[in-house]
């Protein structure tokens, strides 16, 4: 499991209006239709036909503000147990887009399915965009918006359905392109360039409502792994509201596969104005648009704690350490991105000159776990990953990043794997280390790192301990933990993990046995 995201991590439930995807991957239509829809229609004649069939130009524009309320569910692809059928969100939202003034305000709860202990099930949040601030509102906190949320809002305000074909017409560079199949029809594709990057309208040539907004892109989200993105929005469940055919149903797929799924249950055009409804206290920063990605962060080694002689840990936003052997250095974990692993390798040199990196560690399949091990195989260096996880990873390093190019890409590569499918030792002496696949129900895709000398164990990514009360997160993950050391005959007397810094075996084997007891 990843985890909840942090605060700032929470995504935009209306985000998915973001990500559309390339038109390559459609499939060309091999029937014909009575209907000729645009084939003998310039592209603005095109369009044109489209606007009409929604309510006409003057309707959308006069659209000054909609409020819709809803849910969705989201699929929870980059930290579901077992990968599919996936885990999911579930998401409640109640939204308002002015888009005469660029403001937006979304109001959700997302309940997670992971969460366990006192953990809460259910993450409310408020985010308010406006032309010069935003606030991310959550616990009982305001943060400043995002600049990934803030984009998304705004991108929102131009590709809502309410505003996307007027966005289409506005374009200098509106072209047909040839048709494509979607629902088994043959539907008129019109392209445009938006923010410097292709998007393409698929238009019902009988109805000539957009069915669908496609699109290659990179993300921002736990999607920023692969780089180059197709994405696809389909518009589904039309309803006429005020004059105007308004589609409910929105569902986004990502390289080809369903991802998430919103209804609108509600939608109301030009409300009631209430003045402090775009309110908010953080204004927006002079550098706010040259801030980098969130996933793009330089590794800190601050905060450095030497666990034992030679094995070093970093904690973050996900954990890392560093591990000295008398003929090189183990790096554990090569998380967040390529950008992140670049600095956790390069302190490894600089922790201890003039010893080689002799293996990386990537020890579960969560998408942020593994987001830096593409610059590991541009290093040349030895990757040691689980059976089970060895397919995911090889999308990741197949995954074209062209649009926002890494070392992998710019330098191609042959990752030299260590499969890891029973106990396996790595090096000798006191820093000695066995890894095991943990192969428990909610842990089988993890694997435990163990230095029998220092009866030290890294338990993946199953250990939380609230900072406040200090109970345990998910016990059953820790059940696992326990079994697999019992079965291996380990004796712990220290564990770390992903998410947690080191803890004594006891304590955590006292809160196990405690959730195992029940009330």
């Amino acid at each position: 499991m990843a985890g909840t995201p942090p605060a700032p991590f929470v995504p935009l439930v209306a985000s998915f209006v973001l990500a559309l995807a390339a038109p390559a991957h459609a499939t060309p239509p091999t029937t014909t239709h009575p209907h000729p829809g645009c084939t003998s229609l310039p592209a603005q004649a095109c369009l044109a036909q489209a606007i009409e069939a929604m309510g006409g130009r003057a309707r959308l524009q006069s659209v000054r503000e909609v409020e819709l309320q809803g849910m969705g569910h989201t699929l929870l692809m980059e930290q579901s147990y077992r990968q599919a059928p996936f885990l999911a969100s579930y998401q409640r939202f109640h939204e308002w887009l002015d888009f005469d003034d660029g403001r937006v305000r979304s109001e959700q709860t997302i309940t997670w399915p992971q969460a366990g202990g006192t953990s809460p099930t259910e993450v409310a949040s408020t985010q308010v965009m406006t032309p010069s601030g935003g606030d991310y509102r959550a616990g009982g906190r305001s943060l400043p918006l995002p600049a990934s949320a803030r984009a998304a809002s705004e991108e929102r305000l131009q590709l809502d359905p309410l505003r996307l074909l007027l966005t289409a017409a506005a374009a200098q560079d509106l072209q047909a392109a040839p048709p494509v199949s979607l629902h088994g029809t043959p539907h008129d594709v019109l392209t445009f360039v938006y923010h410097g990057r292709p998007l393409a309208l698929l238009l019902d040539p009988v109805s000539h409502l957009p069915d669908a907004v496609e699109r290659t892109r990179t993300f921002d989200d736990f999607w920023y792994a692969w780089g180059d993105v197709r994405e696809r929005i389909y518009f589904d469940n039309w309803i006429l509201v005020d004059g105007i055919s308004y589609p409910t149903t929105r569902i986004e797929e990502r390289n080809g596969a369903v991802w998430r799924s919103t209804q609108a249950l509600s939608v109301h055009f030009n409300g009631t104005e209430d003045p402090a409804r775009f309110t908010t206290e953080h204004a927006l920063a002079a550098d706010a648009a040259a801030a980098p990605s969130r996933w793009e962060r330089p590794f800190d080694p601050q905060g450095h704690v030497e666990v034992a002689p030679g094995v070093d840990f970093y904690p973050g936003a996900w954990n890392t350490a560093v591990i000295r052997q008398d003929d090189g250095v183990v790096v554990l974990e090569t998380p967040i991105s390529p950008v992140y692993t670049r600095g956790l390798l390069a302190q490894a040199h600089a922790r201890y000159p003039g010893l080689p990196i002799k293996a990386v560690l990537t020890s579960s399949d969560a998408w942020p776990h593994a987001a830096g091990v593409r610059e590991a195989v541009a290093g040349g260096l030895p990757v040691y990953a689980l059976d089970l996880n060895l397919p995911l990873l090889r999308r990741l390093l197949d995954a074209p990043h062209a649009l926002h190019p890494d070392s992998l890409q710019d330098h191609p590569r042959t990752p030299v794997w260590r499969v890891v499918s029973g106990r396996t030792v790595i090096g000798r002496g006191d820093n000695r280390i066995e890894l095991y696949p943990l192969r428990g129900a909610d842990t089988g895709r993890q694997y435990m790192v163990y230095f029998p000398a220092r009866q030290l164990l890294y338990a993946s990514d199953t250990l939380v301990l609230d900072p406040k009360s200090g109970e345990l997160y998910q016990p059953e993950l820790m059940h696992e933990v326990m079994q697999a050391v019992a079965r291996e005959h380990l004796a712990v007397r220290t564990v770390f993990a992903m998410h947690q810094g080191p803890t004594p075996w006891s304590q955590v084997v006292q809160k196990v046995e405690a959730a195992r007891r029940g009330p």
